[in-house]
């Protein structure tokens, strides 16, 4: 078995209340464990998530009336903003 070690972790109120609502059950740990760990292991779970919102981003942009009638150097702000944030991207190992 892998050797778990302590770590502290500061959160919002709000998280922390849910955090141990979940603990009752004696879930909290291990939910924010495999959190953690799905993060910085960008697994492909964690990529599909953090891309979606990406994504989710970008029509949200795209769809912005306003962001269509800004022009920089002859580009539709919209534009400009999606493509940066799709730079941002997560590609699976």
């Amino acid at each position: 078995m892998e050797k778990l070690i302590p770590y502290c972790l500061y959160l919002p109120e709000e998280h922390i209340k849910k955090l141990k609502k979940m603990a009752k059950s004696r879930k909290a740990s291990e939910f924010v464990r495999n959190a953690v760990v799905m993060a910085m292991d960008k697994t492909d779970e964690f990529s599909s998530g953090y891309n979606k919102g990406l994504t989710d981003a970008c029509a949200i942009i795209n769809d912005s009336k306003e962001a269509k009638m800004i022009a920089v150097k002859s580009r539709y702000l919209c534009d400009i903003l999606g493509d940066q944030i799709r730079k941002l991207r997560h590609e699976p190992k």
